[in-house]
C-alpha cells in the first residue's frame, strides 16, 4: 500500500464517503490513487469553494468535512475557507500537497509552508514525513476535529509520502495526552448555578452555535419550560430552539430583534450556553449586561474573555443541561410565570412587519414567500451582508443544523459553496443559499458544480447592485459617501447562470418569489432566481458604541 492508498482506506474507516477538491501537481499521487477508489470526489471550480463544501457538509450533517488540494497556491486559497471553520468550530479536515520532503525548505516551485500559515486557524496540523504516519495522523485528526470544541484539521502530504510504500499499517502510533476535553460539568459549580436560578425571577437563556454542536436542543427546551425562561439566540444559534414557540424571542445582538436585545436588559439572571460573547452580540461590551451570568461552554478559554461572569461551567452543553435539570428536579423548583408572560407580550410587541406591497421588492416581503415555501426540514445557507442580516432577523427556523452561515468571520463566498456541501450530505433535503450580488460573484464559477453533477441548489440572489452592508453604513455613519460599493449593471445574473446550463429567472413583483421557489423545488434543477430588491431599505441595528438596548429600526406592531 502507497501512501495516497492510506490516506483513502483511513478516510473511509472514518466514515468519509465523500470529498470535495480540485487537483495539482503536488497531489497527483494521491488523484491517481482515487481513480480506482470508490470514494466520491466532487470537483468544485475553486478551492475555497472545496472548504466551504466540506464545511456546509459538515454543519449539515454533524460529520467531519474533507477537502483536498494542491501546494502553493491550491493551499493557500483554502486559507479563507480553513479560518471560517475555525472561528465557526466547524470539523474540516482540509488534506494539501507538498512538495517532497528534500524540497522543503528550498523555495521549490508551488512551495509554501502551510504549516506555519495555518497554524494560528486551525485546532491542529500535521505534516507526515514517512507514508506510516498517515493512518494514525487520520484517526487522530477525526478524533481532534469532532470532539470537544470542533475545529478544522490541516494535514500536508508531500508528494513523495504519498508514492511511498507502507511497511505496515497501523492507526495507534501516538497519542495526544493533553488533549482531553472536558464534558461534564463541575458538580460545584452546577449546584451554585441551581441556587442561582432558584433566586432569581427573570431568566433568560442565550444560546450560541455550540448548543447545536453538542446537539443539546431537545434539553434546551425541556429547561426553557421548566424554568419559564425565554430563549435569545445569536446568529450562529439559529435553529436551536424552535423560533416560532411563544418564548422564542429572535437572535440578540447588532442586527437583533428589539424584543430579544430588551430581554438581555431586563433578566435577573443570564444563562449562556455555547455563545461566546462576539462584539456582534454584545455591542458595547462595557454596557452588555449588568444581571448575573452563568457561562456554560466547552471550551474554557471564551469564558470571562469578553464579559465578566459570576459562575462558569466548562462543559458539554447537552450534560450540563442534563444535570442542571436533574438538580431543579430534585429540589422540586416551581417557577412563576410572570416573566415569561412579559416576554411573550414583548415578543408580540416587536415582531417585525413582513408584508409589504412596494415596488421595488422589499426583502421582508420576499423572505414571507420564502417562509411560505420551505418547510422545517430544508435547509438554508446565506453568504455574508445585508441578506443574511435579513434571513437571521426575519426567517424563522425551527430545526437545528437547518440555518447555515458565516458567523465569525463574516466571509463573502461562503453561502453557495457551502449548500453545495450540505445538499450532498443531505440530498433528500430541499437546499436554498440566500446570497447577495457582491458575494455570489467570488463563487460563481460553481455554477459549472452542481451543473456538472446535477445537485438541485436553489440560488436566491437578492440583488440591489451594490455591497449591501457597506452601503448601509456608509448611508448611516459615512454622510452617503458611497465610495467603492455600488457594483453597477454587469453582470446579467440570469444570462451568466444560462451560460452554466442553470435555470434562471428575474423577479420582480409581489408573489413571484413564492411561485418560482415553488416550481424550482419540483423542477429538481439548479436554479438561480435573480430577486430585484429595494437597495435604500435599511437592517434594524445598534450603532456602533451603543446599548444593545438602542436599536435603530424597529418599533412596536401598532407603530408599524
Amino acid at each position: 500500500m502507497r501512501g495516497g492508498e492510506a490516506i483513502i482506506k483511513a478516510l473511509k474507516e472514518e466514515g468519509t464517503d465523500v470529498i470535495f477538491g480540485y487537483p495539482g501537481g503536488q497531489i497527483l499521487p494521491f488523484y491517481d490513487m482515487i481513480y480506482e477508489s470508490d470514494l466520491e470526489h466532487i470537483l468544485v471550480r475553486h478551492e475555497q469553494s472545496a472548504t466551504h463544501a466540506a464545511d456546509g457538509y459538515a454543519r449539515a450533517s454533524g460529520k467531519v468535512g474533507v477537502c483536498v488540494t494542491t501546494s502553493g497556491p491550491g493551499a493557500t486559497n483554502m486559507i479563507t475557507g480553513i479560518a471560517t471553520a475555525n472561528i465557526d468550530s466547524s470539523p474540516v479536515i482540509a488534506i494539501s500537497g507538498q512538495v517532497a520532503t528534500g524540497l522543503i525548505g528550498n523555495d521549490a516551485f508551488q512551495e509554501v509552508d502551510m504549516i506555519g500559515i495555518t497554524m494560528p486557524i486551525t485546532k491542529h496540523n500535521y505534516q507526515p514525513n514517512t507514508p506510516e504516519m498517515i493512518p494514525s495522523i487520520i484517526k487522530k485528526s477525526f478524533e481532534i476535529a469532532s470532539t470537544g470544541r470542533p475545529g478544522p484539521i490541516v494535514i500536508d502530504v508531500p508528494k513523495n509520502v504519498q508514492e511511498g510504500e507502507l511497511e505496515y499499517y497501523e492507526k495507534d502510533l501516538f497519542q495526544t495526552p493533553g488533549y482531553n476535553p472536558n464534558l461534564k460539568g463541575n458538580i460545584k459549580q452546577i449546584k451554585k448555578a441551581t441556587d442561582l436560578i432558584k433566586h432569581s425571577k427573570r431568566h433568560v437563556l442565550l444560546v450560541g452555535g455550540g448548543l447545536i454542536i453538542s446537539d443539546a436542543s431537545k434539553e434546551l427546551k425541556e429547561f426553557s419550560d421548566l424554568i419559564n425562561a425565554p430563549v435569545v439566540t445569536t446568529v450562529m444559534g439559529k435553529g436551536a430552539y424552535p423560533e416560532e414557540d411563544d418564548k422564542a424571542l429572535g437572535i440578540v445582538g447588532m442586527h437583533g430583534r428589539k424584543s430579544a436585545n430588551l430581554s438581555i436588559g431586563e433578566c435577573d439572571c443570564l444563562i449562556v450556553v455555547g455563545c461566546r460573547f462576539s462584539d456582534r452580540t454584545s455591542c458595547n461590551l462595557d454596557n452588555f449586561s449588568h444581571t448575573k451570568i452563568i457561562h456554560i461552554d466547552i471550551d474554557p478559554a471564551e469564558i470571562g474573555k469578553n464579559v465578566g461572569i459570576d459562575i462558569p461551567i466548562v462543559g458539554d452543553g447537552k450534560q450540563v443541561f442534563k444535570s442542571l435539570i436533574s438538580e431543579i428536579k430534585k429540589e422540586n423548583l416551581k417557577f412563576s410565570d410572570t416573566w415569561i408572560k412579559e416576554a411573550i407580550k414583548m415578543r408580540t410587541d416587536y415582531y417585525p412587519k413582513m408584508t409589504y406591497d412596494d415596488y421595488p421588492l422589499k426583502p421582508q416581503q420576499v423572505i414571507k414567500e420564502l417562509s411560505e415555501v420551505l418547510s422545517d426540514d430544508a435547509i438554508v445557507t446565506t453568504d455574508v451582508g445585508q441578506h443574511q442580516m435579513w434571513m437571521a432577523h426575519y426567517f424563522n427556523t425551527n430545526k437545528p443544523r437547518k440555518f447555515i452561515s458565516s458567523g465569525g468571520l463574516g466571509t463573502m463566498g461562503f453561502g453557495f459553496p457551502s449548500a453545495i456541501g450540505a445538499k450532498v450530505a443531505l440530498p433528500e433535503s430541499d437546499v436554498i443559499t440566500v446570497t447577495g450580488d457582491g458575494g455570489f460573484l467570488m463563487v460563481c464559477q460553481d455554477l459549472a458544480t452542481v451543473r456538472e453533477y446535477d445537485l438541485p441548489v436553489i440560488i436566491c440572489l437578492f440583488e440591489n447592485r451594490t455591497l449591501g452592508m457597506v452601503y448601509q453604513w456608509q448611508e448611516l455613519f459615512y454622510s452617503k459617501r458611497f465610495s467603492h460599493s455600488k457594483l453597477g449593471d454587469y453582470p446579467d445574473f440570469v444570462k451568466l447562470a444560462e451560460s452554466f446550463g442553470v435555470n434562471g429567472e428575474y423577479i420582480e413583483k409581489v408573489g413571484e418569489t413564492k411561485n418560482a421557489l415553488e416550481t424550482a423545488i419540483k423542477s429538481g434543477e439548479p436554479t438561480l432566481l435573480n430577486i430585484v430588491i429595494d437597495k435604500s431599505e435599511n437592517l434594524p441595528m445598534v450603532p456602533p458604541g451603543c446599548k444593545l438596548n438602542e436599536i435603530y429600526g424597529e418599533y412596536k406592531t401598532e407603530n408599524l
